[in-house]
C-alpha cells in the first residue's frame, strides 16, 4: 500500500473527528488505539498527527504523545483577534480581480459558509501566505463555529451582508463588517465554550 495515500487517508479521518467534535479538546490522541478503526499501521497515524500538529489542530507534548488542544476563554478570544487580523492583513494586500459567483460561500451550513467566505477573502491578496493561515484559523475556529448557529440566528443573514461587500470590493465596508463579526463573538466567547463542551458531552444546546 502507497505510504504517502495512507497518510493522507488517516490525516482525513482524524481531521474529521477533531473538527466535529467527535475527539474532545484535551482528548490524547494514541496512534496505536486510532491504528485499528483506521484501519491503519501506527506510522502513517503518527506522521498524520505530526501534520496536525503543524496546523495547530493537534499538540504535540515532548515525552507525553499528542493530544487535541484545550479550549478555553482567553485562547478562543485570541484566536477570533487573529482572524480578523488575518482578514485585516490580507484585505490590505488585496489586488482588484472580478469577483465571480465560486468567490462566494457555498451552501453548507453556517460554519461552512463562514470558512467559505473568509478563505475567499484571503484569496484575493497577493500574499499566498495569507490563505494559508486562514484556512488553519478556519479549521481551528470551526467547532466553535458550529456552536455559534445556536447562539447567533442570524448568522446566515451577516454572512450574507459580508459576501455583498466582497461582491464590490469595498474594502471599509468588509473591515467594519468583520470587526462586529468577531466583537459579537469575542464578547460571549465564555458562552461558546461552555456549550461547546455541553455538546461534545453528549447535552443539549442550552
Amino acid at each position: 500500500m502507497n505510504l504517502g495515500a495512507t497518510v493522507e487517508r488517516v490525516y482525513i479521518a482524524i481531521r474529521e473527528l477533531i473538527l466535529h467534535g467527535d475527539i474532545r479538546p484535551g482528548a490524547r490522541l494514541d496512534p496505536a488505539a486510532l491504528a485499528p478503526p483506521l484501519g491503519s499501521s501506527v506510522t502513517p497515524i503518527r506522521e498524520a498527527l505530526h501534520i496536525l500538529s503543524g496546523e495547530g489542530l493537534v499538540e504535540a507534548r515532548p515525552g507525553e504523545g499528542f493530544f487535541v488542544p484545550n479550549i478555553d476563554e482567553p485562547a478562543l478570544r485570541d484566536l477570533y483577534h487573529w482572524n480578523a487580523q488575518l482578514l485585516f492583513l490580507a484585505i490590505q494586500g488585496w489586488d482588484w480581480v472580478h469577483v465571480t459567483r465560486r468567490d462566494f460561500p457555498g451552501s453548507g451550513n453556517a460554519a461552512e459558509q463562514a470558512a467559505s467566505l473568509f478563505l475567499s477573502i484571503a484569496r484575493r491578496s497577493r500574499n499566498a501566505e495569507h490563505a494559508r493561515a486562514v484556512h488553519m484559523a478556519n479549521a481551528r475556529l470551526h467547532s466553535a463555529r458550529l456552536v455559534e448557529a445556536s447562539l447567533f440566528t442570524d448568522m446566515v443573514q451577516e454572512i450574507g451582508i459580508l459576501t455583498e461587500a466582497l461582491a464590490i470590493g469595498d474594502r471599509p465596508a468588509l473591515r467594519r463588517l468583520i470587526t462586529a463579526y468577531h466583537r459579537r463573538r469575542i464578547k460571549i466567547a465564555a458562552e461558546i465554550v461552555r456549550r461547546l463542551y455541553r455538546e461534545m458531552d453528549g447535552g443539549a444546546p442550552v
